[in-house]
């Protein structure tokens, strides 16, 4: 033992919260840890540093670079180390008196009783899905008259158990025996965590795959369950405080903000049980189960493909997805564009689709940086304005680095609904004027501006709402009872209470039934204050994002589309959400250049009138000048949106000879 070590010195910052006798007490007592992972580890450091003196640890595992999240001992320098020797070691560089004894090989039956031999307290730190062995452990436990508790992970809390002798048995708790390995697994999980606080706020739900053995963890939650755990087993080892002992259950959840204690009379037995781990199982165990939209494509196989991948994520106007992807080598890309003014009264000129094709480049540059390479675009002169072709080539830049709003593209998304009405503090708006700068800039619509932005967007939308050649756009963009659409816009992302949105639906049959509650239920004004007043009032502001010239040409848009994806990650990175609000500026730009859009002359004559408040709202030069506008706001993510085509879809192995064969092609 190392000479400079003292005991009494290392742990005196623990007296005060236990005596001196006390202290003394736990450097006697011998805890068995059955695992050296995510929590085991952290178990045997935290109750190494409060003075414990001898363990027993049981893996058989080494180190890799899966457990870096939140194993104690995963570093670059224990990688292919074996567990309970790195462990081992940390411990003991803590207290060089412990003494601590290793079962390399891990737990089997035949050695349960070895590992539990004269210790004083047995702290379950097995992989989540080792039940069989468990299992046995807690039976040897409850048999020897040993305390055992099991402190489980889950999200970013902590779930506890404590299983003291005489009382409730592990296996009278759980009843696991004689079920399949699928429903044991579900009995421990909805056994350990009644309350199940951590499944609110799962963020991927496919990577919980409970039949494959598969299952995310936080660092925090190890943290937590060694702290809790620690409590615990003082409070056994020292016979103080109250401890609560299976039917009981303690689970914390840092993330919600809650502390249940939980109790389930007769365990897995109880009739409360039996209805949760029945919703578990189809919900958890179904082969159909919902998979995180994200992850359902095919990965990409090479690195064009990778950043064609994430690409793919710029917004389009209706989730429209103006482009297709021609690989020529793994350099050398073509984006084959089109528009759809056509069919779309909101796409005039085919600006929309280029403003879309214009994000689509920026998250190519931003893509590539992940690979040190920087992409150049060429647009093909020769093509019509209708069917933009730009090659995309990749160079290598050896000092590239992932660009700081690379992560956000996939993130970033549109939000309907109201948001905070928070106002945007300086520091925000000076990174969102920065990320445009030098040659666009942003007018703020605060205060009272913001209201009468509000009450133009409420008028506005009564042009869109009493059009014939917008209904046609609305009733094909819409994907009705979905949270979520490759390819349009689900309805549950709209905006709309879902009474309002199934009238919608049902109106949407037909444009005679959208006339009749127009004309005698004054069917746009539901719509409109939700959809439009209370979003454009509860929001942070509204903005425009202006060019340094009138936009004229299709390179204009393409620029500008790039400037406003920058603006857009740019605030998604601050945390704040985006809606476009572009229906006055399509009109107005309509009315500007004398193009007919509607053939009912009132709804014209009303947008004459929103376009003139419109101009004067922003001024008429700088009205001229917008490339984008829409409100921002904090608040929460939106919990539905429109995804995206997988790549393979939007791949094509030759040019598409019309705008009408992109469809055909993609699909072939």
């Amino acid at each position: 033992m190392d000479k400079a070590f003292d005991y009494g010195t290392a742990f005196s910052r623990n007296i005060g919260w236990v005596t001196q006798e006390e202290q003394a007490i736990l450097r006697t007592k011998r805890i068995a840890i059955g695992g050296m992972g995510g929590v085991g580890g952290k178990h045997l450091l935290t109750l190494t540093r409060m003075g414990v003196g001898a363990f027993h640890i049981a893996d058989f595992d080494a180190f890799e670079l899966a457990n870096f999240n939140r194993q104690a001992g995963a570093t670059i320098g224990h990688l292919g180390r074996a567990k309970v020797d790195v462990l081992a070691e940390m411990a003991l560089d803590i207290n060089p008196s412990l003494d601590i004894r290793r079962f390399p090989y891990g737990l089997d039956r035949d050695h349960v009783a070895e590992f539990l031999a004269d210790i004083d307290l047995y702290i379950d730190g097995l992989d989540f899905f080792a039940l069989d062995i468990r299992r046995a452990v807690f039976a040897a436990c409850a048999a020897g008259e040993i305390p055992a508790m099991t402190a489980a992970p889950l999200g970013m809390g902590v779930a506890l158990l404590n299983f003291l002798p005489g009382q409730m048995t592990f296996e009278d708790y759980f009843r696991l025996e004689g079920q399949p390995e699928n429903e044991q697994i579900l009995r421990f999980l909805l056994g350990l965590s009644p309350a199940m606080l951590q499944r609110g706020y799962l963020a991927d739900r496919s990577a919980v795959d409970l039949s494959n053995h598969r299952g995310p963890s936080t660092p925090m939650a190890c943290d937590l369950c060694a702290g809790l755990a620690a409590t615990e087993a003082l409070k056994i080892l020292l016979h103080r405080g109250k401890v609560w002992a299976a039917p009981h259950g303690l689970h914390f959840d840092a993330y919600r903000n809650k502390f249940t204690h939980t109790l389930r009379p007769g365990g897995n037995k109880n009739w409360l049980q039996r209805v949760g781990i029945a919703i578990a199982r189809r919900q958890l165990m179904s082969k159909d189960r919902q998979i995180h939209p994200m992850d359902s494509n095919r990965l990409p196989l090479i690195t064009i493909e990778h950043i064609l991948d994430l690409a793919r994520w710029a917004p389009s106007g209706d989730n429209t997805q103006p482009w297709r992807f021609q690989i020529i080598n793994g350099h050398h890309c073509v984006i084959h564009g089109f528009d759809t003014r056509e069919h779309c009264v909101y796409d005039l000129a085919g600006r929309a689709s280029q403003l879309a094709i214009g994000a689509l480049l920026e998250n190519i540059q931003l893509a590539a940086t992940a690979h040190q390479l920087k992409a150049r675009f060429e647009r093909r002169s020769d093509y019509p304005d209708t069917r933009p072709t730009i090659d995309v080539r990749l160079d290598p830049d050896e000092e590239a680095k992932p660009a700081a709003l690379l992560p956000y593209i996939a993130v970033r998304a549109v939000q309907r609904r109201p948001m905070s009405s928070r106002r945007l503090r300086t520091g925000e708006k000076k990174k969102l004027e920065q990320a445009i700068a030098p040659d666009y800039q942003v007018i703020w619509l605060e205060g009272a501006k913001k209201w009468r932005t509000a009450s133009l967007m409420f008028r506005n939308a009564k042009v869109r709402l009493t059009m014939p050649e917008a209904y046609e756009v609305h009733r094909s963009v819409i994907a009705w009872r979905s949270r979520f659409s490759d390819d349009k816009i689900p309805d549950q992302a709209v905006g709309s209470d879902p009474i309002l949105t199934r009238i919608m639906q049902w109106g949407m049959g037909s444009w005679r039934r959208i006339e009749f509650f127009n004309t005698y239920f004054a069917g746009t004004l539901a719509p409109r204050i939700e959809l439009d007043w209370l979003p454009g009032i509860f929001c942070a502001a509204h903005f425009a994002l202006l060019a340094p010239h009138e936009p004229a040409t299709i390179d204009d848009y393409l620029t500008g589309g790039r400037m406003m994806q920058r603006f857009w990650l740019t605030a998604t990175q601050l945390g704040l959400h985006i809606q476009p609000e572009m229906t006055p500026w399509v009109f107005s730009n309509y009315l500007r250049q004398g193009i007919q859009f509607t053939r009912t002359k009132k709804v014209e004559d009303y947008a004459r009138r929103i376009a003139r408040d419109f101009n004067h709202l922003l001024g008429e030069s700088p009205a001229r000048r917008v490339m984008f506008i829409g409100r921002i706001g904090s608040g929460d993510a939106p919990k539905a949106r429109s995804l995206r085509l997988p790549l393979s879809q939007l791949l094509v192995a030759q040019e598409p000879v019309s705008t009408a064969a992109f469809s055909s092609a993609a699909q072939a």
